[in-house]
């Protein structure tokens, strides 16, 4: 070949070089992974927790595995309850019930965010519905019709659980228990009972044990039944909310979260003007923003997120209510870290719906909602 067709040929190449670099760099990048959502999808028959890929712009995507094996039995149908799914504290692993076959899982979080089975045990009881975890201190409320309670656990470094001997709490038949958490400094207890609107009230031992607060059950607020979903203000551990789903009749209540103070025996005292008004329509979960100013609730039957401001008091002011997208049941709801995204679990509708946050004003993703395995019915939500 010539030196001139060497250097044509030199020159295609650079230009084909080019074209392709040119190409690479107009290619859409793919957003950048910040972190994890997972939810328990209480499947029937074998259960799973799917795990999704969390991006910088609020999209998700499934973690290449997903659903990834729970080892127990899922329910086929939303758990009544907040709180089924929850982190360990040192954010190693995932600790979700298995409704179906009354048992607890403990998942191992790998660096990618797939999930490898830790420990399956039972929980000590029928048809658990939520975890509490403080430290290495692990509560399940147990949701039997007949034989109600709640159990303690312990959770070492190498993700066994195990149970706490003379922990387990029974509870009358018909209560119901629904969420169950400790407040922020591990030092106090509550759960609720759906079934006869009461909360149950405990402070915490240095051993694990509960100490029932003289006057627990403390009697929840006249007319409103369906406590599902609670939370202590992450920024003062005195302040617990409350969720009203229900009537006595069982049908849809209007909207509305009732407000306590939890002192230091355990003694539950109503704040102000509690329970306090939403737009709402059947207020069933909660998620209190990280800096402690606002407060959201789903509420199911309307299909949609309520915002609240928090006084210094604990009282709560209305500020308005944000429709949920194809929402068909939905449940559970937690804030990336930086309180910047809320997530809500759709139960009815297999989907997860995704609300950028400013304050107490919320604005549903253009990417949302996003859709879970075939077959799942969701309830618990935990976010990294």
């Amino acid at each position: 070949m010539t030196k001139l067709g060497f250097t044509v040929v030199a020159v295609l190449a650079g230009v084909v070089s080019l074209i392709a670099a040119v190409g690479a760099s107009a290619a859409p990048k793919a957003p950048r992974v910040v972190g994890h959502v997972y939810i328990d999808d209480n499947t029937a028959g074998a259960n799973t927790v799917a795990g999704f890929d969390r991006h910088a712009d609020g999209s998700l995507t499934p973690i290449p595995g997903s659903p990834f094996s729970a080892g127990g039995a899922g329910a086929g149908h939303a758990n009544a309850s907040q709180g089924s799914l929850q982190f360990s504290a040192d954010g190693r692993y995932l600790l979700a019930v298995d409704a179906g076959s009354n048992q607890i899982s403990v998942l191992r979080i790998k660096p990618d965010g797939s999930l490898r089975i830790a420990d399956v045990v039972s929980s000590n009881g029928g048809n658990p519905v939520s975890i509490a975890v403080d430290g290495g201190l692990v509560y399940v409320a147990n949701a039997d019709a007949e034989n109600p309670n709640y159990t303690g656990f312990t959770l070492n470094q190498g993700g066994d659980l195990r149970p706490i001997p003379g922990s387990t709490v029974p509870l009358p038949a018909g209560s119901q228990p629904g969420d169950v958490l400790f407040n922020g400094d591990g030092t106090k207890l509550v759960g609720t009972r759906v079934g006869t609107s009461e909360i149950d009230s405990f402070t915490v031992g240095a051993d694990g044990l509960l100490t029932a607060a003289s006057g627990s059950p403390f009697e929840h607020q006249t007319g409103v039944f369906g406590q599902f979903g609670s939370e202590f203000n992450p920024t003062n551990p005195a302040q617990l909310f409350v969720s009203n789903a229900h009537t006595a009749a069982n049908g849809p209540a209007s909207g509305s979260v009732s407000a306590y103070t939890d002192a230091a025996d355990g003694t539950l005292t109503p704040i102000g003007a509690s329970p306090f008004a939403n737009a709402g329509t059947a207020s069933c979960w909660i998620e209190v923003s990280h800096d402690g100013q606002y407060l959201y609730t789903v509420d199911t039957a309307s299909s949609t997120v309520s915002s609240y401001s928090i006084g210094p008091d604990g009282s709560l002011t209305a500020i308005g209510s944000t429709p949920i997208k194809n929402g068909k049941g939905a449940e559970d709801a937690r804030l990336s870290p930086d309180g910047s995204t809320l997530w809500v679990v759709n139960g009815g509708g297999d989907a997860i719906n995704a609300f950028s946050v400013d304050g107490g004003t919320l604005i549903e993703l253009t990417s949302s909602p996003t859709a879970g395995p075939a077959g799942a019915t969701p309830s618990g939500i935990v976010v990294n």
